[in-house]
């Protein structure tokens, strides 16, 4: 299966921005996955690795667990300038 990419080169736009609330957050990539699997969603380490670098698409339930675990709003992660 091809997906689309984002200025034919990335997967995503919040990459960057999830990377920058996390660490704000002081909550590493393995305690995210872990807080995202008590709200029953299955994002392993790596896979947080490879949104952040782009490498990686975003599902919307997986979007909705990290804004909950950040405590942020989606829109915060989105600026697609900064790509």
């Amino acid at each position: 299966m091809k997906f689309n990419k984002y200025n034919d080169k990335d997967f995503n736009i919040i990459g960057k921005k999830l990377k920058e609330y996390r660490e704000k957050a002081n909550i590493s990539q393995n305690t995210l996955s872990n807080k995202l699997a008590l709200l029953g969603i299955t994002l392993y380490q790596v896979d947080i690795f490879k949104i952040e670098k782009n490498e990686r698409t975003v599902r919307d339930f997986e979007l909705w667990g990290i804004c909950t675990v950040l405590n942020i709003k989606a829109e915060e992660l989105f600026n697609p300038k900064e790509t």
